[in-house]
């Protein structure tokens, strides 16, 4: 094997995922580490760690398993250049790109409610501090002599 190898503290480090994150991701087979250790030690090439990334960016979008893992397995079927696959008919190729396109968009979808989300969450903690900025202002005024009309 080619490469640096990486126990799973490092890939934790790198991908900011946990120990057991990392090891759960092992068991439903989204990742498998290329080799173990004499001491039976988790190693991991940069693909894998690349691999782990790719499924922590995907997290927030709330893909379940199953996709993850066709997703990860879809991106390792295309070369990563863009071009056409080796010994490959344009039909097979044409099916992968337009699997990944179906990911593209429901990404793209998922994006836009979690930007939506967040819109209705920032108003949330705007009217907070507003709020706030009210009932600070107001026992200032009270405590300054004035009396405050509601």
């Amino acid at each position: 094997m080619t490469g640096r190898l990486m126990q799973i503290g490092e890939v934790s480090e790198r991908t900011g995922l946990s120990l057991r994150t990392i090891r759960h991701y092992e068991d439903v087979g989204v990742v498998t580490p290329s080799e173990r250790s004499d001491g039976g030690f988790r190693l991991f090439t940069e693909a894998e760690v690349r691999r782990l990334a790719l499924v922590r960016r995907m997290r927030p979008l709330g893909f379940c398993l199953e996709d993850v893992r066709a997703l990860l397995d879809l991106l390792e079927q295309l070369p990563a250049d863009g071009a056409p696959l080796p010994e490959s008919d344009e039909q097979a190729h044409e099916e992968l790109v337009e699997r990944l396109r179906k990911y593209w968009v429901e990404a793209d979808a998922r994006c836009e409610d979690l930007r939506r989300q967040l819109g209705q969450a920032e108003e949330f903690a705007h009217s907070l501090h507003r709020h706030l900025a009210r009932v600070v202002d107001a026992s200032a005024t009270a405590g300054a002599g004035v009396e405050v009309v509601r």
